[in-house]
């Protein structure tokens, strides 16, 4: 296709990602985003197989794989079960491995592959609209407005003033914190560990490598809870807290001691829900402002990068634009909606207040498992190649 002119709202990981992609293939791209100075929002995150594919075609893979930490397996026991009740290793051959990172890590990745591929990001510009087609403007907040456009991505996440999107809310979310990862710490650093108490409790500790600027490697602690228990945790002692993480998980205990005080703790809730069509004339939603799930599979970010990449090829092989956006839509249906399907599977059995659910989980579906060709399919479905991610496919870096 030839040159357009794209804005895209939010510097996010898919509006970078996606800037990135398209400003190489040639396009003018500028990147609006609310902060004076975009900046992320989160704690850790892994980065599976397909997202690095993706990384490595914008040119971000190098930073994010040397700030990161690889890690190969994700274990996860239930308070009194002996054997493990999620058991996944990523399995042999290159690129099967998750990239555990900070979110400020892979920020700076993908930040540095957009200015680098010659996208211009503008800071201070909340987006709070979109103007009608066949062009559009982007709309702020002090009343400014962009100049016209040929495309505007809405990249603005899962608080997007742009997308239609009205998803479910899941019961439970999640604290997140970090700490400096002990080296003398019991717990594998190629390895996402978690301990569950039912489905209403689960810590876990997962290794992201060194922040941007170096420095000691680092852990995230997440610990789940619903939005009235995060009430009654922030005023009870954050000591009272460690000691229940502890008592849940022992060996965890040299990570949860880095949590010092409540904020260094950030909640995190979650919703539920895809747009049946992302594109319009000259607008298309991707990432959390397309689709929302749970983060148990470890899908989010993975999935804002697919739908950046599976862009910038719909438009670089259709010559009309309304075509390319029909074609990026059905290059990446399928895959999402599996994901999603999964998502809401999955998600009770490790988060709800359920009985039922974690019995069944740790009984039957535990075992079940560990018999071929279970632990394959587990491993594909945690790469996320479990079907192709785009309808061309994408192989791994």
């Amino acid at each position: 296709m030839s040159r357009l002119s794209i804005g895209i709202a939010g510097a996010g990981i898919g509006g970078l990602a996606v800037a990135a992609a398209l400003a190489r293939a040639g396009h003018e791209v500028v990147v609006y985003d609310q902060f004076d100075s975009p900046r992320p929002v989160g704690s850790g995150l892994v980065i599976q197989p397909v997202g690095q594919a993706v990384l490595a075609r914008i040119g971000a893979l190098e930073r994010a794989d040397g700030l990161g930490q690889r890690v190969t397996h994700m274990l996860g026991h239930a308070q009194g079960i002996r054997l493990p009740i999620l058991d996944v290793k990523y399995g042999p051959g290159p690129g099967r491995h998750g990239l555990a990172l900070h979110r400020a890590a892979l920020f700076y990745a993908v930040h540095e592959a957009a200015r680098q591929a010659g996208a211009e990001v503008v800071p201070a510009h909340e987006v709070t609209g979109v103007s009608a087609a066949p062009q559009r403007r982007l709309l702020f907040a002090d009343g400014r407005e962009s100049p016209r456009f040929d495309l505007v991505i809405d990249a603005s996440g899962a608080g997007s003033a742009l997308s239609p999107l009205k998803p479910r809310a899941l019961r439970f979310g999640a604290i997140w914190g970090v700490v400096d990862w002990p080296e003398a710490g019991p717990l594998p650093d190629h390895q996402l560990s978690q301990r569950y108490e039912a489905a209403r409790r689960m810590v876990g500790v997962l290794p992201i490598g060194c922040l941007p600027g170096g420095g000691a490697r680092k852990a995230a602690v997440f610990w789940s809870l619903t939005p009235e228990e995060l009430t009654d945790w922030r005023t009870a002692p954050i000591e009272a807290w460690r000691e229940a993480a502890t008592r849940l998980w022992p060996e965890a205990a040299p990570y949860i001691e880095g949590v010092r005080a409540h904020s260094e703790m950030t909640p995190a809730f979650y919703s539920h829900g895809s747009l049946r069509d992302p594109v319009q004339r000259g607008l298309v939603h991707i990432g959390d402002a397309a689709h929302r799930a749970s983060p148990q599979l470890g899908q989010g970010a993975n999935m804002a990068l697919l739908d950046g990449w599976a862009l910038a090829e719909a438009l670089r092989n259709e010559a009309d634009l309304a075509a390319a956006l029909s074609r990026y839509h059905r290059s990446r249906k399928r895959h999402l909606w599996a994901y999603q399907l999964m998502s809401a599977v999955f998600t009770p059995l490790y988060q709800s207040e359920s009985r039922v659910l974690p019995a069944l989980r740790d009984r039957l579906l535990a075992p079940l498992s560990r018999i071929p060709p279970a632990p394959a399919l587990l491993s594909r479905l945690v790469c996320g190649d479990l079907l192709a991610p785009l309808r061309a496919g994408l192989d791994a870096p």
